[in-house]
């Protein structure tokens, strides 16, 4: 799902600042208000003019790429922060569709790994802006953990490539009378209603990860989660150290090969209620009886390579562990 390799610590603290600086400026920005309207208005006046000022020069920039190397332009588009500065001044060579499935085959490695698919349906005009319809294959449509998978791999993906949308609207791969899968339904078990800021769900930076060996299991604490991570031949699988049945954590667990279960196929038995868990596909119980909905099943965490960087999706958690 995932290759190895990890970026230097000044590599990283620079793109993990670059990252937030979005934020940084919207504080400065609050910041004046208490010191009244008209600082306030100056300084969103200088802002805007700074930013109009390198929107200019970086349209200059591109035009005589576009004439003199033409490929270098690609090569802008497909750097993250580049690419974000050219979509804020219109200059980004890529249409909303071609920009959005561009970024779902950034998340398919992580959604095959769990035997699922994104399709795009199409972008349509809404009421507020352009809507993106997409469609989930294999076990993402039905899997407890679409929710996550949603709200942290596509989602966030389709946002950062096209921000002038408006929503994305899920369609159901059996079509039911409404046809549609409300967003906000499918976030509830990410964000139950007035309990959690969404602003507390990151991206953050485990390239560690890398360094399990084939069959490996590890532990890691990432923004106060407890992570359960393994690696099964060149594949990355992350999970919550929360066992599906039990809900004790999986600390010690060990991946073993089932008797005459074909090569690649990974089951994880918890050391205190001895489940076992298929790892290869979303963490599905092996041991129910009962409909696939109503198994029990461990809860994957989103993991990609974002910017070199192998990073997982997660809500940061208050347990007192720094």
């Amino acid at each position: 799902m995932a290759s190895t390799g990890q970026q230097s610590p000044e590599a990283l603290d620079d793109e993990t600042r670059w990252r937030s600086a979005g934020d940084r400026i919207q504080t400065l920005l609050d910041a004046s208000a208490g010191s009244g309207t008209i600082v306030r208005e100056r300084t969103e006046q200088l802002a805007a003019e700074l930013t109009d000022l390198y929107g200019a020069a970086l349209q200059r920039i591109v035009a005589m790429t576009s004439e003199s190397a033409p490929e270098l332009v690609e090569r802008f588009a497909a750097d993250e922060l580049v690419a974000s500065l050219m979509l804020v001044h219109g200059l980004h060579p890529h249409g909303v569709e071609r920009r959005i499935e561009d970024a779902l085959d950034s998340v398919r490695p992580y959604l095959g790994s769990h035997g699922g698919d994104v399709a795009l349906l199409g972008v349509v005009d809404g009421q507020d802006g352009p809507v993106v319809r997409l469609q989930f294959a294999g076990s993402c449509k039905s899997c407890p953990s679409s929710a996550v998978t949603l709200e942290f791999a596509v989602e966030d993906a389709v946002r950062a490539a096209a921000p002038e949308i408006a929503s994305i609207e899920v369609v159901a791969a059996s079509e039911s009378p409404s046809g549609l899968i409300s967003v906000d339904s499918l976030m509830s078990r990410v964000h139950p209603k007035d309990t959690v800021d969404s602003a507390g769900a990151a991206w953050r930076p485990l390239p560690e990860i890398a360094d399990l060996d084939p069959g490996e299991v590890g532990g890691f604490l990432v923004a106060g989660v407890p992570i359960l991570a393994c690696r099964i031949g060149d594949d990355l699988f992350a999970y919550h150290d929360r066992c599906g049945r039990c809900e004790d954590s999986m600390a010690g667990a060990a991946l073993h090969r089932p008797m005459g279960a074909p090569i690649g196929q990974a089951v994880l038995r918890c050391p205190r209620c001895h489940a076992h868990f298929d790892v290869v596909h979303a963490g599905a119980g092996l041991d129910d009886t009962a409909e696939p909905s109503a198994r029990t099943h461990l809860d994957p965490i989103p993991l990609l390579r974002r910017d070199g960087v192998l990073s997982v999706a997660v809500l940061a958690e208050a347990t007192g562990v720094t």
